[in-house]
């Protein structure tokens, strides 16, 4: 049953994105749950212009769009990197760093080249924040946030994920998330202790009052 005063989610829903890497992570975290996963991408749903000045409020201006469009729930992820030495950018601006072209190679170069430009000497410390908006036709919306904090490390380091996994050292483990395999990045413990990524963090608190 869904928590007090949380929709319950189930039956088939729509990952407002067009992130295959982010849709393939939303897919692995539902799928236990019996949750069938359509792409507003496979759609051919637009993607609405982000002008929110918050994770939570770009996820929720993709869940309603998704939501409106199909006639289904819908479920947005607004997720980036915040680097401390640069006051927190990319921060939202994290996919628009990488261009429409979506090549993060040069996104990653430039907070490196950004630190160093500022003479920064000390371990450089980041964080990933993931906010989750779930939305339906009716307008009815939820959201969820989750957050672990890092170091960053250059050069960058693994193939697997996406975005900026590759330099990303998440605390306690010595290993990028570009490094590890999906299960260790955003697998939900079976005894339910708190998982590693931001995004399996926030769809804890998710599935806790919606699933």
């Amino acid at each position: 049953m869904s928590a007090p005063g949380h929709r319950r989610l189930g039956g088939t829903i729509v990952a407002a994105t067009h992130n295959k890497g982010k849709l393939a992570e939303i897919r692995d975290l539902v799928g236990p749950y019996g949750i069938e996963v359509l792409s507003a991408g496979e759609l051919h749903l637009p993607e609405p212009e982000e002008t929110g000045d918050s994770f939570v409020a770009n996820a929720l201006i993709k869940a309603r769009a998704a939501a409106e469009g199909s006639k289904r729930p819908a479920l947005a992820d607004d997720s980036g990197i915040c680097v401390v030495g640069l006051e927190g950018a990319p921060g939202i601006y994290s996919a628009r760093w990488a261009g429409k072209s979506g090549d993060f190679a040069p996104a990653m170069a430039r907070i490196e080249t950004e630190l160093k430009a500022r003479g920064a000497l000390r371990a450089w410390r980041a964080y990933f924040v993931s906010a989750l908006a779930l939305a339906w036709p009716d307008g009815h919306v939820e959201t969820f946030e989750g957050r672990v904090d890092g170091e960053l490390t250059f050069p960058p380091r693994g193939t697997a994920g996406f975005g900026y996994d590759p330099i990303f050292i998440p605390d306690g483990h010595a290993r990028t998330f570009g490094e590890m395999t999906a299960s260790e990045k955003h697998g939900l413990p079976a005894d339910g202790s708190i998982a590693l990524s931001h995004r399996a963090r926030a769809f804890q608190r998710l599935a806790r009052a919606c699933l």
